[in-house]
């Protein structure tokens, strides 16, 4: 093994999830910047170092010192410090003010900041507020090194390390020696895969209780993110047993000690639940039925006679179908209205509002999303809020509405219920008493929701409220071809392709994926918005079945990215460039920030001297520390799934055979009904025929159905 130091010049390339990066040294011994690659991640711009490996010759890249070990020092010149502080180690200091404290202090300047650093008030633009960051950030500092060349030297990378040191502070050692497989419960973003790997590196037995409940765990946490509210126990015991590398007889006996201790909960026909989704599936369950038990005060009303006068005065003449839905809303206490695009769910909706307000009751709206929301208001003229803000959530104390601080209303109406998933249903049904009238309205042909159940599949299926569909399309709708294709999509027939220049329906033939990436930003970035007169980043939308691959959304982003926004103001954080600019998603809910997973925003102002990002959402703006960036993708384009619930005035998607995997009836409906004014598929024909043929739709394991169809003394109706 050799030794080499020198001065961090720059870092070209850095993956925070793995810790692999590639940097420049500057080094008395050579005359060129040194190459130098491995577990560098931690390592800062202007830091002097000095590294333990080998030389290697790669045929790309040619020579490049492979380092095993790496050990940093403070550097010792004026030059270096300045590179050293305005790297964005130290927040509070950026480029600019490195510069004036370097230029105050000079060589000094490590040692002022670390022992008198209440004379950086003699830097001009540094007042009380910044000095406080500053000293918060350089403390944090010293103590997170230690942290991190503890980690790093058992694997983490430099995003996790500071993730586990954001958890447990000063402890974060100790946590980790104890129980590594803590970090999978605890800290978002870290799975069982990364805990059981530091944990392998820290000698813990293989067969260990630990690692074997916590793999257990990660597993039905795994199939929730598929939808999925339990494991059938062979199903879990299979998954288990494959990626934990273990005996069958150890993973049975650790399933049946965790239901012992209430880890997880085994009910009828061996499924095992973690319990959230439990209770929650469970109690959605009871709480239909508790609502169901009470009559509605609006029985006796003459619902003719009101109706008739709701026709009258809104000059709207309601089709039979129509009407039985508005006369079933007002006799039910549990309704589902669903119906595909153009069958009229929106003026049926605003049909049953009318008349709830004739009878003086108080109604309230609601939708899983922001945009959604704001749609439900537009259309109803009425306030919409979404589910989250309608239960007054307040971390960390949770919903503020709840079975003690019941809504007050009499009746409620939720749109897009084929979002809400089971533990938000739960939450929802909480805050509702029994005497309010619940009104679920959606398209169940639609993709389910991206958390765990089928809920409004369920509700249903179990037949016990009474469900009316609406499936006649209005010759208003009839002349769109989406709308036409939508249905002829979900039916299982072919769409008609040959859209002429007044059509909202385009197809564009091609097969080759980096052809379709070539069309798809010639669109985005030109073709459209001459055509229709919109903004590129704000009206259309690019929807893929996919994440990976040349035509998903991760490589689409970064093509668009470049196509659409010139901005020179940017920042980098886990591998990403974000711009000043830039359409971003929100891909977790964040309770302390408002934001939820799917909220699409855009990036207003970015603060590379206090490593800042502000994010407008809708008119909420919303302020990130860099480190929290892993909150937010690029958006030029989403996934399918990701697109639920919104509208966009342009879509446009690939389908391609490269997506066999996701090809399915219910993604390419979901995806075309998303479009408002027009949509463009870019691809092939068959692979839209094998998107039609495969109306297999993943079954989800739940048992909402059953338990609502279930009696009160436990037996199936």
């Amino acid at each position: 093994m050799e030794f080499i130091s020198g001065v961090v010049e720059r870092i070209t390339y850095c993956n925070e999830e793995s810790g692999f990066g590639v940097i420049k040294i500057k080094s008395k011994e050579f005359s060129e910047l040194v190459t130098a690659v491995g577990n560098l991640a931690a390592v800062n711009v202007g830091a002097t170092v000095r590294l333990k490996g080998e030389w290697k010759y790669d045929s790309k890249y040619g020579k490049q010192f492979s380092a095993v070990e790496c050990y940093e020092t403070v550097p010792a010149t004026t030059a270096g410090i300045e590179k050293y502080l305005g790297s964005g180690l130290i927040k509070g200091i950026g480029p600019i003010y490195a510069k004036k404290i370097v230029r105050k202090f000079k060589e000094d300047t490590i040692r002022i900041i670390d022992e008198e650093p209440d004379r950086l008030l003699e830097v001009e633009g540094i007042g009380q507020k910044r000095l406080e960051i500053i000293k918060q950030a350089w403390q944090q500092q010293k103590e997170i090194k230690n942290v991190m060349l503890f980690l790093q030297s058992n694997d983490v990378s430099t995003a996790y390390a500071i993730k586990i040191y954001k958890a447990y502070g000063n402890e974060s050692i100790s946590v980790v020696k104890s129980n590594p497989y803590r970090l999978a419960d605890d800290i978002w973003g870290i799975g069982f895969k990364t805990a059981d790997k530091i944990a392998q590196k820290l000698g813990y037995d293989k067969n260990s209780y630990e690692r074997c409940r916590s793999g257990i765990i990660y597993v039905l946490n795994e199939l929730a993110d598929d939808g999925h509210c339990f494991a059938e126990r062979s199903q879990l015991v299979e998954k288990a047993e494959k990626m934990l590398d273990l005996d069958r007889e150890l993973i049975e006996s650790t399933i049946s000690r965790m239901i012992e201790e209430g880890a997880i909960i085994a009910d009828v026909n061996d499924s095992i639940y973690l319990p959230p989704f439990y209770y929650s599936e469970v109690g959605v369950a009871r709480r239909i039925k508790d609502i169901l038990s009470v009559p509605s005060i609006y029985n006796s009303f003459n619902h003719d006679k009101v109706l008739e006068q709701v026709q009258k005065e809104s000059g709207i003449r309601y089709d039979d179908i129509q009407i039985e839905a508005i006369k079933t809303a007002a006799k039910s206490k549990f309704m589902v209205l669903t119906g595909g695009p153009g069958t009229g769910k929106t003026t049926t909706t605003q049909g049953i509002i009318r008349l709830f307000r004739k009878l003086s009751a108080k109604v309230l709206l609601a939708a899983p999303t922001g945009r959604a929301a704001k749609r439900l208001s537009e259309s109803t003229g009425m306030e919409a809020k979404t589910i989250h803000r309608l239960l007054e959530y307040k971390p960390p104390e949770g919903y503020k509405r709840n079975e003690e601080n019941p809504l007050d209303c009499d009746v409620i109406i939720i749109d897009e219920t084929s979002m809400v998933d089971v533990i938000l249903m739960y939450n929802l049904l909480k805050a509702i008493s029994d005497h309010t009238i619940v009104i679920l309205v959606g398209d169940v042909d639609q993709l389910p929701s991206v958390g765990a159940g089928n809920v409004l599949k369920d509700v249903i299926n179990s037949g016990i409220v009474n469900t009316v569909k609406l499936t006649r399309i209005f010759r208003q709708a009839l002349g769109s071809a989406i709308i036409t294709n939508a249905h002829r999509i979900n039916k299982g027939e072919f769409p008609i392709l040959r859209g002429g220049k007044n059509s909202d329906f385009f197809f564009i033939e091609e097969e080759e994926p980096h052809k379709i990436v070539q069309i798809i930003v010639d669109l985005c970035s030109r073709r459209l918005p001459e055509y229709y007169r919109v903004d590129p980043i704000n009206d259309i939308q690019v929807l893929s079945p996919m994440q990976r691959g040349e035509t998903g959304t991760s490589n689409l982003n970064l093509v668009l990215q470049e196509a659409l926004n010139p901005s020179q103001t940017s920042i980098k954080y886990g591998g990403t460039i974000y711009k000043l600019g830039d359409k971003v998603m929100q891909v977790k809910n964040n309770y302390d920030k408002n934001v939820f997973n799917g909220d699409i925003g855009i990036i207003t102002r970015i603060d590379p001297e206090d490593r800042i990002v502000v994010i407008s959402f809708d008119g909420n703006e919303v302020e990130y520390d860099v480190t929290e960036l892993d909150e937010v993708v690029l958006a030029y384009a989403t996934t399918i799934h990701k697109s639920q619930g919104s509208e966009y005035g342009i879509v446009v998607a690939p389908i391609t055979t490269q997506h066999y995997i996701m090809l399915q009836r219910n993604l390419l409906y979901t995806c075309v009904t998303r479009a408002k004014k027009a949509i463009v598929l870019v691809g092939t024909k068959k692979a839209i025929a094998m998107t039609i043929s495969n109306n297999k739709i993943q079954k989800r394991n739940t048992m909402l159905a059953y338990r609502l169809k279930e009696r009160t003394d436990g037996k199936s109706e």
